[in-house]
């Protein structure tokens, strides 16, 4: 939680227009790589989607443990997934981690980031 939300934190700050965050992660979840890498794609992934939000809009930020590894979702109220452009950060690959984006029922896009389990011994930290 803690390193999520020093990384939105400066990009909200920046955003031209209002957005609303919602975060939804227990401060004991560890962080499932090295803390550099899991910001550098949580920043990168975050600004994405608020790049399809120019006009604010509501960001929302959760994640779970499951017997998979971490899943950690990032959803927007932008645009749908065939209109956005979507970039595979470098960093998802340095940790080994799958994207899954998809739209959501409600409008926007959600991109879920799997982190397998067996690089999740690492703990939060910012």
């Amino acid at each position: 939680m803690v390193l999520v939300e020093s990384v939105t934190a400066p990009l909200l700050i920046q955003h031209p227009s209002p957005v609303c965050l919602e975060m939804d992660i227990d401060a004991h979840l560890p962080i499932p790589c090295d803390s550099r890498r899991a910001a550098d794609l949580i920043m990168a992934l975050s600004r994405q989607a608020l790049d399809a939000m120019p006009d604010g809009g509501d960001l929302s930020i959760m994640a779970c443990q499951t017997e998979h590894g971490i899943e950690l979702e990032i959803a927007d109220s932008g645009s749908d997934v065939q209109t956005r452009e979507r970039h595979l950060p470098i960093a998802a690959a340095a940790v080994n981690a799958e994207l899954q984006w998809q739209n959501c029922p409600q409008g926007g896009v959600a991109v879920t980031i799997l982190f397998p389990a067996q690089s999740s011994s690492s703990r939060l930290a910012a």
